[in-house]
């Protein structure tokens, strides 16, 4: 295409977004920024052999368009439609699933080196970003790539990061110099020369002076003095939106037989005034009026992430060794609010998740009291750090989990389903679920007076709507609740957090049935209330589980193992996510995919005690 064709085209495919983002929810904001940079990508290289990698995946809307999902495109984050994210059973051009941030650099690297080893050639292009560049994950892999000197080329998408401007004229005038070969060759030329001279010690101690010389004044005159320490040819910052520069550095890189990272400036919401005015508030948004860029929003109770973040700003007003740690999410988890009172205890480490728990781990063992918020399909990023820096040292860190569960739309990189089975193994650990987003409250001022590792997990979105009391009620450390009770169970559910509500529904529906049903709330996975889960399973001729996570290693999991070994025969029924990844939809859509509404979990109760007294009667005969 011609460079008007691709501006019309720009223009087009930014329609096509925020139409389809206005009614589906997504990552416009992004998305609208990366739009002349994917377009200049797609008409300088060949990505049938060329390979793509972007990193976290929320500006690569552009890319699903341009690469056979124009058509489809109107499903983004539906069930059964395409994903919010590359994904490699998608499209061949998904080079690379993603979903987490600071992965592009070490995926993009390992394709460079297989495809070395394959003898196929091809250019290798990563694309980092939002954030991205703040994990340390990314300069692992811009060590390593640094080192081994491959033509690895890294797009530095730059659209909030605190990096250096253009320092002017001598930046650009460096940044043309170093994509003439002739450059290239007379530095390697100056180097042998002087390796080669007879003298030896004088030879290297030049060769030394000279490369500390340039280093002087390349770290004083060009931004990327760090990208070059690490082994890359840095050029830029260049307009992320001038697809013509974009197309002439793409092309002319080539002659550079080395890693090279090109720093890219873009601007957030690019074309729609709403998102270029509030990047953060469209990041990922939710469906809103295209014309006004107003949010729709229900009216809902408030979120579990308002009353956590409410709850920690109340317990730090009476204790000054509360601090607070997120990484990257001060508004998403709700730090924000506790930020503005409390500046100097909130700590945001950017996209650092086992940075954030370590901190957290030392500042315990300095005296304080470390609250940490993250989303609990972050957290598993920083399981070592749980394990070996927080429980092996049993110190008193408060790991809040927002996000537990099915999140929805996002889909399966962002579900929130394994932290009870991740965390449950690890010895010291306490797990906390709240039934409702009242006993959040009291879990959490009861959680940070404890001197021993805690966790909490609670689920996205609005609360349940009960009264949320300003001064929590105690309760035991450990002990479970009865919320429904019978005097003869036919069926007891011990149930975990979101599960508490739906399977009090399911309970009542079984009551319909004359199923005498009783419910627990189990509020403990670990320690839970194993008197009361015996005493239960003694009395009930069937013991549910019921949790929103995997079944693998979950809470069910634990209760099979303790009623194995007390030589308890009582039959159980787990309920809960199975041994597969969930994908995106809403979390309704999710939730009776997985069989966890009232309706599928009565049914899944009838069942089995319908096999119970047939295979009784088979016995009997």
């Amino acid at each position: 295409m011609s460079l008007t064709e691709l501006e019309e085209l720009a223009g087009e495919i930014r329609e096509l977004i925020l139409t389809t983002v206005s009614k589906n929810g997504g990552h416009l904001a992004p998305s609208l920024g990366t739009v002349e940079l994917t377009l200049a990508l797609y008409s300088v290289f060949d990505f049938s052999r060329d390979r793509l990698i972007w990193d976290v995946g929320h500006q690569a809307y552009t890319h699903k368009i341009l690469t056979g999902r124009r058509d489809t495109f109107h499903t983004l984050r539906t069930l059964g439609g395409i994903t919010g994210f590359p994904k490699r059973a998608e499209s061949p051009f998904d080079s690379f699933g993603v979903g987490h941030a600071s992965t592009s650099i070490s995926a993009a690297l390992g394709f460079l080196i297989a495809s070395e080893i394959e003898k196929v050639k091809r250019r290798v292009i990563a694309v980092i970003g939002d954030g991205a560049l703040t994990g340390g994950m990314a300069f692992e892999a811009l060590n390593h790539a640094g080192q081994l000197k491959k033509k690895l080329l890294v797009i530095l998408n730059d659209n909030e990061m605190s990096i250096d401007k253009n320092v002017g004229a001598l930046s650009e005038y460096l940044s043309q110099l170093r994509l003439k070969p002739q450059y290239h060759r007379v530095k390697k030329e100056f180097e042998d020369f002087v390796k080669n001279i007879p003298f030896r010690d004088i030879g290297e101690k030049i060769l030394l002076a000279s490369k500390s010389v340039r280093h002087g004044l390349k770290s004083a005159i060009v931004p990327g003095a760090i990208f070059e320490t690490l082994g890359f040819t840095y050029l830029g910052p260049i307009d992320g939106h001038d697809i013509k520069s974009m197309r002439d550095i793409f092309q002319k890189v080539d002659v550079i037989d080395a890693p090279v990272l090109i720093h890219v400036h873009t601007t957030k919401g690019k074309g729609y005034a709403p998102a270029e005015t509030s990047p953060d508030k469209f990041h990922g948004v939710g469906k809103f009026d295209k014309a006004s860029g107003q949010v729709f929003k229900k009216k809902s109770p408030p979120s579990y992430t308002e009353i956590f973040s409410q709850a920690v700003i109340d317990c730090a007003a009476r204790d000054d060794k509360i601090v607070a740690i997120t990484a990257a999410m001060p508004s998403g988890t709700g730090l924000k609010k506790f930020a503005e009172k409390f500046p100097r205890r909130f700590f945001d480490v950017g996209i650092a998740e086992e940075h954030a728990v370590t901190l957290a781990a030392g500042m315990a063992a300095g005296g304080l009291k470390p609250v940490v918020a993250i989303y609990s399909t972050f957290f598993q990023r920083a399981y070592d750090q749980i394990l070996h820096d927080v429980c092996l040292q049993n110190l008193p860190v408060l790991l809040c989990l927002d996000r537990a569960g099915l999140v929805g739309e996002d889909g399966a990189t962002h579900h929130g389903v394994f932290d009870l089975a991740y965390l449950r193994t690890i010895p010291n650990m306490n797990i906390l679920a709240p039934k409702d987003e009242n006993e959040l409250r009291q879990m959490i001022f009861a959680a940070v007076g404890k001197k021993f590792p805690v966790a909490i997990r609670y689920p996205r979105g609005a609360g349940l709507g009960v009264k949320v009391e300003d001064k929590p009620e105690k309760f035991s450390w450990g002990a479970a609740e009865i919320v429904l009770e019978s005097q003869s169970p036919d069926v007891t559910i011990c149930a975990v957090g979101t599960m508490v509500k739906t399977s009090l529904d399911a309970a009542r529906l079984l009551r319909e049935k004359n199923i005498s049903a009783e419910v627990i709330n189990m509020r403990f996975v670990k320690p839970f209330d194993s008197g009361l889960v015996k005493k239960s399973a003694r009395a009930s001729k069937l013991l549910v589980t019921c949790e929103e996570g995997t079944l693998t290693g979950g809470f069910g999991s634990a209760v099979a193992e303790f009623l194995t070994d007390e030589k308890i025969s009582t039959p159980l029924l787990r309920l809960g996510i199975a041994d597969k990844f969930i994908e995106q939809g809403t979390r309704a859509e999710l939730l009776d995919m997985c069989g966890l509404t009232a309706e599928k979990i009565s049914l899944r109760i009838l069942e089995r005690l319908n096999e119970m007294i047939f295979g009784f009667l088979m016995v009997a005969t």
